[in-house]
């Protein structure tokens, strides 16, 4: 009997046991949990994330001084021409660990998908923006086994020629752009234009413009062919259709950031930006710069000593650490360096502040040089006071208080008319203007043009052997983990130094 009880006893409790199983791997799933991505998010995180970060203002805008710092340490970089990895690094990795990552996730996910055949194509045209910022500023970079860790497991990629880099670019512009249609499924959760197909397609020709220009001094007859391309196509034809990104409290713009913080103080308009906008009279520099009267320090930087007025405005003299800088600020009648004028931070870089990328107002004044080339067709002189006007009406975007009046916008046109005979100086020289706070198209504009005419960065013991600085360095963690593969680059395209020039700009 006992022997009975025990078996019904050990029955009863498999049957409980068995019965608490029941449904238990179903208690365990999060059933309100994503288990897909829409792509279209995936590409907002590519688009966000082109936002230039801070390091652009100790690179880019100082090697074509338009800001400047005396300081050392860790903002060291253009302001003594000196090799600062940690601020070189900053786009590298900004846009390799999103924007490319992203981009490549968004084509492999939906390249298959019909349906979805205008998100390919709004991809396709962002990652190849992505990559001429990377080859621009850096050279020969990893392309074709680019973002591809996870999805390919490839973590070593090979580094592409910047000519194959650039024919492929060409590629995907142009057939991406053509692509886009408007019949077809308009993906409205993009941050950019809302999905809107007519205006990706002017950004696609708008960049392949950019692109057929940056060509004009290593191969005339391919740049030719792409600027025809692109102006066929239909680029930009208002300040509505400009690529920029929106920045607000949560999601920073980066270079805002650093001038309303750590180095609130430490950053200065270079004295060649600012003589060049007095000197002009123009009136993009009450809109743009500030000056702290009379501050004996960073702490005196404060809302009752500072000053638009355009005529006060003193930029800072390109040559100087924070000492040695001393002298010369006391020349000028100023109560320390800290009273040179800077970018005015409660305007024009507020953490919020938009982050412009490709303009109207740059691709009119690429037309006008086209045309000046004989590209294209056109009045070179109505782009060339499209692009002007259109710049000075941009920075009204930034801030309400950096409007600037249409009566103003035509009298600098009228005083400072068009010059046929001096076009190319004087467009590219409007063009550094129009790419203020987009530090790395201005760089770039400056290396394939010449233009601004600028004085080389005198500072002593500069570890540069040119005039200028011609590219950015890789990251240490490239040089120490992809080693095999940038040895190989390096040994093509020359030194990894701040000499080494890109294949476009030899």
């Amino acid at each position: 009997m006992k022997k009975i009880y025990s078996y019904l006893l050990i029955s009863f409790f498999i049957v409980l046991a068995s019965s608490c199983d029941k449904g238990f791997d179903e208690l365990n799933i999060n059933k309100t949990a994503a288990t897909a991505i829409n792509p279209v998010f995936t590409f907002n995180n590519a688009l966000i994330n082109a936002s230039f970060p801070a390091g652009i203002v100790q690179y880019e805008m100082g090697i074509v001084q338009q800001m400047v710092t005396p300081n050392s340490g860790v903002v060291a970089g253009a302001n003594f021409n000196q090799d600062n990895r940690d601020a070189t690094q900053q786009t590298w990795q900004r846009y390799y660990r999103t924007v490319v990552l992203y981009t490549t996730d968004v084509i492999k996910t939906v390249k298959d998908v019909p349906a979805r055949s205008n998100l390919l194509n709004m991809a396709r045209i962002w990652k190849a923006y992505a990559f001429t910022i990377l080859t621009d500023t850096y050279g020969d970079v990893p392309y074709a086994q680019a973002g591809k860790g996870f999805t390919d497991q490839i973590v070593l990629p090979k580094y592409d020629t910047q000519q194959a880099i650039y024919t492929d670019i060409i590629k995907e512009l142009t057939e991406a752009s053509a692509a886009l249609d408007a019949a077809k499924t308009r993906e409205t959760a993009d941050i950019l234009y809302g999905g809107d197909i007519a205006k990706w397609k002017k950004l696609g020709y708008s960049l392949l413009l950019r692109v057929g220009m940056r060509l004009s001094k290593v191969d005339a007859n391919l740049a030719k062919e792409t600027v025809q391309k692109a102006i066929q196509g239909g680029v930009f034809s208002s300040n509505a259709d400009n690529a920029f990104i929106k920045h607000d409290a949560n999601y920073v713009n980066g270079v805002g950031q650093m001038l309303n913080s750590t180095e609130a103080a430490n950053f200065f308009l270079a004295a060649p930006f600012v003589d060049y906008l007095k000197k002009t009279n123009d009136p993009r520099l009450k809109a743009i710069a500030v000056r702290y009267v009379g501050a004996g320090s960073g702490s005196d930087q404060v809302a009752s000593r500072a000053s638009t007025d355009p005529a006060i405005q003193i930029g800072m003299p390109l040559g100087y650490d924070n000492n040695t800088v001393k002298a010369p600020a006391a020349a000028a009648g100023l109560a320390s360096f800290y009273e040179y004028s800077q970018v005015d931070r409660t305007r024009m870089t507020k953490v919020a502040s938009p982050m412009f990328l490709v303009t109207y107002a740059q691709t009119q004044l690429l037309l006008a040089e086209a045309v000046q080339r004989g590209w294209a067709t056109g009045s070179i002189e109505d782009y060339y006071k499209n692009g002007v006007r259109a710049h000075m009406e941009q920075l009204a975007a930034y801030d309400a208080n950096s409007t600037i009046a249409t009566e103003a916008i035509d009298t600098y046109l009228k005083n400072n008319p068009f010059d046929t005979a001096n076009a190319l100086e004087q467009i590219n020289t409007q063009y550094w203007v129009a790419s203020f706070l987009n530090g790395p198209e201005a760089f770039a504009n400056f290396r394939r043009s010449g233009f601004p005419k600028l004085m080389p960065n005198p500072f002593p013991g500069k570890s540069i052997k040119g005039e200028f600085i011609r590219r950015l360095t890789y990251p240490n963690s490239e040089i120490s983990v992809n080693s095999v593969n940038v040895k190989e680059a390096i040994g093509r395209q020359g030194n990894d130094d701040l000499d080494s020039r890109v294949w476009w700009d030899k």
